[in-house]
């Protein structure tokens, strides 16, 4: 169907068999952003909000959305990832928050959806520790910049 991966024949969804394909080392690298009130971006890179480090409690919070992609995506494979790192970097340009995550494995299938699945749970993290003091925050630009392993080679975002 349409060369999409997780339709069988019939065009019923179906969790995609990558039991033939070889265990590889595998990477992938998404990025997002929450863009603010100038007056919130002070407060969030002055730590003065009322909630706490809101860039330290986002990274954490990342990081647990990567591991728990499989319980979130009906279609993902549950995989055995080997690190999960997740950068968050206030910049005044925005002004607000940009976030990038860096997901690997050994398997046998990607981990770009444990890479925007951490970009998103940080950014909401941002949104709900932040909220109180501005509710106009908007999250955006979120996509796959790197993806590395696998038969279908590298990827890398312009």
């Amino acid at each position: 169907m349409s060369g999409l991966t997780h339709f069988d024949g019939k065009g019923d969804a179906h969790m995609v068999d990558v039991s033939d394909k070889a265990a590889t080392s595998r990477v992938a690298t998404a990025e997002g952003w929450v863009k603010m009130a100038p007056q919130t971006f002070e407060i969030i890179s002055e730590g003065r909000t009322k909630k706490g480090d809101v860039l330290g409690v986002a990274r954490l919070a990342g990081i647990m959305g990567a591991k728990k992609c499989s319980d979130l995506i009906p279609l993902c494979h549950p995989l055995p990832i080997t690190k999960v790192a997740v950068e968050l970097v206030p910049d005044a340009s925005l002004p607000g928050v940009r976030i990038e995550a860096t997901v690997k494995t050994t398997g046998q299938t990607g981990v770009e959806m444990e890479a925007l699945t951490a970009v998103n749970v940080a950014a909401l993290t941002v949104y709900d520790m932040s909220k109180a003091v501005d509710k106009k925050m908007e999250i955006g630009g979120i996509r796959v910049i790197l993806k590395d392993g696998g038969k279908s080679g590298r990827f890398e975002a312009k």
